[in-house]
């Protein structure tokens, strides 16, 4: 029996419901080979890819992307937003607080939404958003010699 056919990004596109654009396919992957990539990132690797794009363009792209769920948005407070492929998972952060890194880390514990509030006050909670802060490894190192 063979596997089941990967969608192109191109494919996944048009099955949300957007127009498919050389832009808007270099942005998805671009953003899906990045790590937790901010605006500025992002339009540099677009460009690498397609030429000239306009930041507008970015933001614009990056909204439509969003908001369709196939990319997410994360801003840790203090940070500029950044965005990433790994999504409808519930995943959650760790961010460090002396030079920034963020990194992925799965859900706490149990099923979504990770976290049972200790009053829902009538919300159908769906989802958690945690981030954990502290210092990464290299910045641990640094700091402690």
């Amino acid at each position: 029996m063979t596997a089941p056919r990967t969608p192109t990004t191109a494919e996944e596109l048009r099955g949300v419901g957007l127009r498919v654009t050389a832009a808007r396919v270099a942005l998805l992957e671009t953003v899906r080979e990045g790590d937790h990539l901010g605006v500025e990132a992002i339009a540099t690797g677009v460009r690498g890819r397609v030429g000239h794009i306009s930041l507008q363009a970015v933001y614009e792209a990056l909204h439509a992307l969003t908001t369709a769920g196939l990319v997410r948005r994360i801003e840790p407070p203090g940070s500029p937003a950044r965005f990433e492929g790994r999504v409808g998972d519930n995943h959650h952060h760790l961010v460090c607080r002396s030079c920034g890194a963020v990194v992925d880390v799965d859900c706490a514990v149990g099923h979504a939404p990770c976290l049972t509030a200790s009053d829902d006050r009538g919300f159908a909670i769906d989802e958690a958003e945690v981030i954990y802060w502290g210092l990464c490894p290299d910045c641990s190192t640094a700091r402690s010699t």
